[in-house]
């Protein structure tokens, strides 16, 4: 069997499985989620066998890709909170009566098929299953070379879950080749079997998607994150936020990758902000130079998503200063203030056009578990359909109910 034969009988696979997942119990897509967890931690040894293989190849992004006994369970328990969400398949969002007696509902209903491509993190596969499972979705899910052995190990725990709960294992398949035309071949749309594509990786292979796609995209472009030290925040905790914006995890989407602090507080808060910092390569404009000693930045490190140890720092004139530079060099992922000016904080959340503005707190908080989603399937940076974590609900789309007693139209 072909490439493009293999992905078209997934693809037939994926839309047969959607109609049974439409029709599925609650409780049942509750139990299928719940079993993969359970088969995850089962499976743990040939994951973690797989993963180092993945890790002895890696060039890059080792962080990402890496699996630990330790964050094999974070996935189970994160598969576990996804199975105790509310179901969102067949909920009212809303009812009304109109004057000629029809009762009409908008019912929130799967999507249907999702595909998803992905790059580094294995433990998409466990997220993306798990999210599709709870909002009725069946997903085909296209890993990263870099991570296809990995994935695949936890697509044989999934499966076996599938079959255990009584669910089609086409509801979730992951695609088994690293050859570069399955991409393709999922782009066309797979002769109608997919309804949505997600992408999640770096901007080459977003801007692919979105250019070549004949399908609907939920687009996730860089994180190219921004915390602002407003004149009024508090020193100890703009230090505390900003470190753990940077450092806590450099290579997550979240991580902020670009220091703005307002002119007139730097000389007395960006050394201690720096020192907080240790370890971390900065660079920033000629005030920030001749306040702390580091490289010079460029009109590329304003548009970096580093993903590793380097922040920019730019010295602003003001909140509007700040929402003029995230403006123009954002991608609309998640920024922050650090103020205790409530005024100039509510100023910053309504001006930021961003997916997450958080006040106080750390941008690594753009997370679906964070939020209370369980995990996410990505954070979607455009503004139709869905924004910033998606989960279950935002996999969701909705129809209307109609309920007569015979009305015939004049």
């Amino acid at each position: 069997m072909s490439i493009h034969e293999q992905i078209a009988a997934m693809g037939r696979n994926a839309r047969d499985a959607a109609d049974v997942l439409r029709g599925a119990p609650a409780e049942q897509r509750s139990g299928a989620i719940r079993t993969i967890a359970g088969r995850i931690r089962d499976h743990s040894e040939s994951i973690l066998a797989a993963n180092a293989a993945d890790v002895a190849d890696a060039t890059a992004l080792v962080d990402r890709l890496l699996l630990t006994p330790e964050r094999v369970e974070a996935m189970a328990q994160a598969v576990e909170a996804i199975a105790h969400l509310p179901d969102p398949v067949g909920a009212v969002i809303e009812q009304w009566t109109r004057p000629n007696g029809l009762e009409i509902s908008r019912i929130r209903t799967p999507i249907g098929v999702i595909g998803m491509i992905y790059e580094s993190r294995p433990n998409v596969t466990a997220d993306a299953a798990a999210i599709c499972l709870r909002s009725g979705n069946a997903v085909i899910l296209r890993s990263g070379s870099e991570a296809l052995r990995s994935s695949l190990a936890i697509g044989e725990a999934i499966a076996e879950a599938l079959s255990e709960a009584g669910l089609p294992t086409g509801s979730v398949q992951v695609v088994p080749t690293p050859d570069r035309s399955a991409v393709g071949f999922m782009l066309e749309g797979l002769n109608g079997s997919i309804d949505l594509l997600i992408p999640r990786g770096g901007r080459a292979l977003v801007e692919r998607v979105q250019n070549e796609a004949r399908v609907p995209v939920l687009g996730h472009l860089e994180g190219v994150c921004h915390t602002y030290v407003h004149v009024s925040a508090d020193p100890k905790m703009a230090a505390e936020i900003v470190r753990n914006a940077k450092l806590r995890r450099v290579s997550v989407c979240g991580a902020t990758e670009t220091l703005l602090i307002d002119s007139d507080v730097a000389p007395r808060l960006l050394p201690s902000i720096a020192e907080a910092l240790g370890g971390c390569e900065l660079r920033g404009d000629e005030t920030a130079r001749a306040i702390v000693p580091m490289a010079a930045a460029s009109d590329a490190d304003w548009h970096a998503e580093y993903l590793e140890p380097v922040l920019a720092v730019k010295t602003v004139s003001g909140v509007d200063e700040a929402v003029d530079h995230i403006r123009r060099y954002g991608t609309g992922h998640t920024e922050a203030i650090i103020a205790e000016d409530a005024e100039a904080a509510e100023h910053f959340l309504d001006r930021v056009d961003s997916a997450i503005v958080l006040w106080n707190a750390s941008t690594q908080f753009a997370d679906g578990g964070e939020f209370g989603f369980g995990a996410e399937i990505g954070i979607a940076t455009g503004k139709l359909h869905a924004r910033g974590p998606v989960g279950p609900e935002q996999l969701t789309t909705f129809k209307y109910q109609v309920r007569g007693t015979g009305q015939i139209r004049p």
